[in-house]
């Protein structure tokens, strides 16, 4: 085991003879372990080590990206719009919600509110875009119609977003949720 200073964090790392190949990293304790063969040289430890912080600072970043206050929320709402719906879908407000269960988001046309389930924090940012993209274009058409899923399509990511969403839907329905007949695959509001 072998500790080393890196200028933002404290590195362990822990070299394994039943480790053949793989090399892992995660936080302990404030600072970084990682976990590494024996059999590796000092220079393939220096670039797994570099590799694997780097790795572990980009999901941390992606992960405080995806926790955005309902602030960031509203700018990159706005910039969906502008990018896919020529800026014609404006919210009055969004936010993060802890009550939906059932859906990955919801709006509101009347009061032009919108909402996005808490659930979709950690997931991918092209997925949390998808849902946004899908409610901003409930301001502009407020049923499931062609028109709307045109609208929808606009987003380049659709399809991809779509897919994922369905699997986490598949892989958690399982014994909690019977087949919801009443939302088409997918659907987010």
């Amino acid at each position: 085991m072998r500790t080393a200073s890196r200028p933002d964090t404290e590195v362990e790392v822990r070299r394994s003879a039943r480790r053949r190949r793989t090399v892992t990293a995660y936080r302990e304790n404030g600072r970084t372990v990682v976990l590494i063969p024996a059999a590796f040289s000092a220079a393939e430890e220096r670039r797994w080590v570099d590799q694997m912080v780097a790795k572990l600072q980009t999901r941390e970043e992606r992960k405080r990206r995806n926790l955005a206050s309902d602030e960031d929320l509203m700018v990159r709402a706005l910039e969906l719009s502008d990018a896919h719906l020529d800026g014609r879908a404006v919210p009055a407000s969004i936010r993060w919600v802890d009550n939906q269960n059932r859906r990955w988001g919801s709006c509101t046309p009347a009061d032009r509110s919108i909402r996005l389930s808490s659930r979709l924090r950690g997931m991918p940012e092209f997925v949390v875009d998808y849902v946004l993209v899908h409610e901003l274009a409930h301001l502009l058409e407020a049923s499931h119609d062609e028109h709307f899923w045109a609208l929808v399509r606009a987003y380049p990511q659709a399809d991809r977003a779509l897919g994922f969403l369905e699997g986490v839907e598949h892989g958690s329905a399982g014994a909690s949720r019977p087949d919801d007949d009443e939302l088409e695959p997918g659907a987010v509001d």
